[in-house]
């Protein structure tokens, strides 16, 4: 990470998440909010992500870019990341990842910050939940685990965030449910330890497709 993305003082910054069924773009002038759009589409971010952008104030042309990794949906990450990497190879500006359940969090950082920590639980495909916790200043208490409901339920967090929050909360049958997408907007809670060099897609568990056997 630059010291430009730590201290962002007159930097304008493009961020984009379209891991979930949102697609979410802002453009931030130094701390300050320029434009956002926040769309839910549940699918058809490929068609819908680059002109949201578009959409933007200037453009959404930026000195700086940095997209949501995932984990979330196999085909929303890989548009989101590719998207950033083309507009930061066309625009001559660097591009930086950041988790998407980290960005989920920072949406309900006073929140969390009051519950002194909190579960983000976000859907993982196939059957399973995305699940990790973070501390109240938002810093990761575990890694990510892509786990069946009844295995996630296990963990007693009183605050539970996220698209499956309700769910959660409903099958466990106690705790807070705080039903959260990721929201671009959000970025600038994160601490400065939750963004990275060469964004690349964190799919959080096993491609679907599997190769096929060599012949022999």
């Amino acid at each position: 990470m630059t010291a430009s993305i730590a201290s962002p003082d007159g930097l304008r910054r493009l961020v984009i998440d379209s891991a979930s069924e949102a697609c979410s773009v802002a453009l931030f002038d130094g701390a300050r909010l320029r434009d956002f759009r926040h769309d839910i589409i549940g699918r058809g971010h490929a068609e819908r992500l680059v002109p949201l952008i578009a959409e933007l104030a200037d453009g959404g042309r930026a000195d700086a870019i940095l997209v949501g990794c995932g984990p979330g949906s196999f085909a929303g990450v890989r548009i989101g990341v590719a998207a950033a990497r083309a507009l930061a190879l066309g625009w001559r500006v660097p591009a930086f990842g950041f988790s998407t359940l980290a960005l989920v969090a920072a949406a309900a950082a006073d929140e969390i910050a009051a519950a002194d920590g909190a579960l983000v639980v976000m859907e993982g495909g196939h059957g399973q939940w995305f699940v990790q916790p973070f501390a109240a200043d938002l810093s990761p208490c575990a890694d990510l685990c892509s786990l069946l409901p009844d295995e996630a339920v296990r963990r007693d967090d009183a605050l539970v965030v996220g698209n499956r929050a309700e769910a959660f909360v409903a099958l466990r049958g106690a705790g807070t449910a705080l039903p959260i997408l990721p929201d671009a907007r959000a970025y600038p809670r994160l601490p400065a330890a939750a963004t990275f060099a060469d964004p690349s897609p964190h799919y959080g568990r096993a491609p679907d497709a599997k190769p096929m056997a060599a012949r022999v």
